[in-house]
């Protein structure tokens, strides 16, 4: 096909991936929800999880998104320097997004700064949000699409610790950051904690922890160790299912770290609510592709 007509089919997929992923659950959100409803013994943390389960029903069935806020449309793109669109993806993407938000149909939640209008598009001034990661040699793409939610993710936190707080600095934070805001952020969360040199940097990693699959572990022996330990203290914490007490807090922990100056610990947490939308798809250089995500799908 030409050149006009590859761009006109691959806005087409990702606009129905895009409002796709605002219906269905991945895979490993559902499993790990499936899973701590059984460890529940409070009979209303029980109920709120069967709840969730009748909710995520009724999104497929009815072919709804299964949340009123649709969020913001992010997309992260780890794209093949030799991949044969990558010069129109950024404007694919954009277009998808239109496409999408009448398709899902998504809740219009882009909102001009300083205008306070709302574009009713889904689209605006950097809008939806795009973070890039070029391959050298490879033609293919991996698209991560994320739905931002206006009251799990979006809150994020991020600041700079003195290398004397350590990583006990790095812990103390992520308890304050998810204690005091986490009851409204739609537990159980997964929750994203990234290390950096800055609070940009720190930020942006923790935004790509939640995009890892839950239960993921970081491959450095020590994050992995760490994730596991805030996992265990923050469920401990007994926020539970809505902020209304059970057994667990979190559907997990995941941390991406970067090196970092010697005199700054830069550290951010992003968080997933319990119906974390997100999804992943390879495009390949002739555009067929694969969902990575949500295992059998079919759009």
């Amino acid at each position: 096909m030409d050149k006009e007509e590859s761009v006109r089919s691959l806005t087409e997929t990702m606009a129905k991936f895009t409002a796709y992923i605002g219906k269905r659950l991945p895979n490993d959100v559902k499993d790990k929800l499936a899973e701590l409803r059984t460890m529940e013994t409070n009979p209303l943390a029980k109920a709120i999880y069967m709840s969730m389960a009748d909710n995520q029903e009724a999104a497929d069935k009815l072919d709804r998104p299964s949340c009123q806020d649709t969020g913001v449309i992010q997309y992260f793109v780890r794209a093949g320097a030799k991949f044969p669109l990558l010069g129109e993806l950024e404007q694919i993407l954009h277009d998808a997004t239109l496409g999408a938000t009448k398709m899902g149909p998504l809740r219009h939640n882009a909102v001009e700064t300083f205008d306070e209008k709302n574009t009713g598009t889904n689209t605006g001034s950097k809008i939806p949000w795009l973070d890039w990661e070029i391959v050298p040699d490879e033609d293919t793409a991996i698209i991560d699409v994320y739905m931002a939610g206006g009251g799990c993710t979006l809150p994020g936190k991020a600041t700079v610790l003195m290398p004397g707080q350590g990583y006990e600095g790095v812990t103390d934070f992520v308890f304050d950051v998810i204690t005091s805001r986490g009851v409204n952020a739609c537990p159980p969360l997964l929750v994203g904690v990234g290390v950096s040199t800055s609070v940009e940097t720190a930020a942006r990693l923790s935004k790509r922890a939640i995009l890892r699959e839950v239960g993921s572990h970081n491959p450095n022996e020590n994050a992995a160790k760490m994730e596991t330990l805030l996992e265990e203290g923050l469920n401990e914490v007994g926020i539970g299912p809505q902020g209304l007490t059970g057994a667990n807090s979190v559907m997990g922990v995941n941390i991406e770290s970067s090196a970092r100056h010697p005199s700054t610990i830069g550290v951010a947490v992003s968080t997933g609510c319990w119906a974390h939308r997100r999804g992943k798809i390879r495009i390949n250089a002739d555009l067929s592709y694969e969902i990575i995500s949500h295992k059998g799908a079919a759009l």
